[in-house]
């Protein structure tokens, strides 16, 4: 058997990450690179994109970057031919974008919605439809979904968020089913609140935030790069016995 460091490794392996711009996406692609990947790192925020680029190349790992819409229906299939037609083979996808509308049901208009679901589930399913078949072809793969868990329990105001993520679980396990014997997993993270640009939009007033940390028995919210550290897991040599999951990281929220 591997030594442990090994069985975390991910050198050699070639990861794209979608959200790479900021936040959880832009944790994970220096967490990978620190583990010997080499990152495609895709967003619409050029500023940012580079800004990832640098810090992987300083972890000595290459970076290509790809600006790309997620929300519309070309973006998602044109980012990923255009991974494949710059390496080849993508052995790991993480499907980190995403988005929140955050409004009472009553006053969510269609077109948000249909935002929502754009990016939130829509894209993580097109761009995991064109890596697949060369993860399918070598017989290894890892897709990883940065879900949410409001998938999993309801929130007020978050009725397009929460159909977003709970659709994106059920594509997970949709998914896992299909390509399991094919030596591809196929996991989901479900975070509580994390700490990034969009958390604090949306979470940052205390008179809000209070009532949900006070419901958490962790007592806080998460930190980007404790997302980060489960994708590395699930990613590595160490979990291929983990598939179809839904990774739970909300301090035990959903426990209670």
């Amino acid at each position: 058997m591997a030594g442990w460091t090994e069985r975390f490794s991910l050198a050699g392996r070639k990861a794209l990450v979608t959200g790479a711009s900021k936040g959880i996406g832009a944790e994970i692609c220096q967490v990978f690179a620190d583990a010997g990947a080499d990152i495609v790192a895709v967003a619409r925020d050029r500023d940012g994109l580079e800004e990832v680029a640098a810090a992987v190349r300083t972890a000595g790992r290459e970076c290509l970057i790809i600006e790309a819409d997620l929300g519309t229906p070309d973006g998602p299939v044109a980012a990923g031919r255009q991974a494949l037609d710059a390496w080849g083979t993508l052995d790991i996808l993480v499907n980190s974008a995403g988005i929140a509308h955050v409004v009472p049901a009553l006053e969510l208009a269609a077109d948000d919605w249909d935002r929502v679901m754009a990016v939130n589930l829509r894209a993580p399913f097109l761009l995991a439809r064109t890596l697949a078949p060369a993860m399918i072809a070598q017989r290894w793969g890892k897709i990883i979904n940065i879900s949410s868990q409001a998938g999993v329990i309801a929130l007020d105001d978050h009725a397009a968020y929460s159909s977003s993520k709970g659709g994106l679980n059920a594509l997970t396990k949709s998914l896992c089913a299909e390509w399991a014997r094919h030596n591809v997993q196929v996991n989901a993270i479900c975070p509580t609140v994390v700490m990034t640009p969009m958390g604090k939009e949306v979470w940052g007033p205390e008179e809000k935030s209070r009532p949900f940390i006070e419901a958490t028995p962790l007592r806080r919210f998460g930190e980007p790069v404790e997302i980060a550290d489960a994708a590395l897991y699930l990613a590595s040599p160490a979990a291929e016995l983990v598939n179809g999951s839904l990774l739970m990281l909300e301090g035990g929220f959903t426990s209670v």
